[in-house]
């Protein structure tokens, strides 16, 4: 039998990777699950960065195979932003209102066509080994005017992404046609791949 920590303590995380990695074999456990307390600073300037701080910091607790990922919305308008800060854009109190509350703010008067943005997903595994394999994940799509949806969370409820047509929100669409297409679901079968060649 194969434990992997997953570096997050967000329960709807662990199912969707529990769902993309079903190798035979392989259980999941969040850091509370697995009683490891860590929470590293993420003070990268790459998602890439973020994701294998919190990984080695997991790892070099528990010893065991972790799998971390650092996640965000990079605006083109605002030069890629809010980016790394995605989930402290509006502040460290602030929230996911207060965060598309802020977006909403520093997008005022930008037309459609320039409020193009993406949700970007990066994931690191590192092995009992201390082998690591990466994967990243992106979806494509631009920002609404107004809030649309109660199925995401985050910034879901802004994002029209241009997979699904470019007229729903993810929020709007049920979590199955999301993990389809989402920056996560893309980083999760492709880092599937990758472990499988191995």
């Amino acid at each position: 039998m194969k434990n992997v920590i997953i570096a997050s303590n967000n329960a709807h995380k662990v199912a969707e990777i529990e769902t993309a990695l079903d190798f035979e074999g392989w259980s999941f456990q969040t850091l509370r699950e697995a009683g490891v307390e860590s929470d590293p600073l993420e003070d990268a300037d790459t998602f890439l960065g973020n994701a294998r701080v919190k990984a080695q910091a997991a790892r070099a607790i528990s010893g065991k195979a972790v799998l971390a990922d650092d996640s965000g919305l990079e605006v083109d308008a605002l030069g890629g932003a809010p980016g790394v800060h995605s989930s402290r854009y509006a502040g460290e109190d602030g929230d996911d209102a207060a965060n598309n509350a802020k977006l909403f703010a520093e997008l005022a008067g930008v037309p459609d066509e320039k409020r193009t943005a993406r949700f970007v997903c990066t994931l690191v595994f590192i092995d009992e080994d201390g082998s690591e394999t990466t994967a990243r994940g992106t979806i494509e799509g631009r920002i609404g005017h107004e809030l649309r949806g109660d199925e995401g969370f985050g910034y879901d409820p802004l994002f029209i992404p241009d997979v699904l047509g470019g007229e729903l929100t993810l929020a709007q669409v049920s979590q199955e046609q999301k993990n389809a297409v989402s920056h996560r679901g893309c980083a999760l079968r492709l880092l599937r791949e990758k472990l499988q060649e191995r």
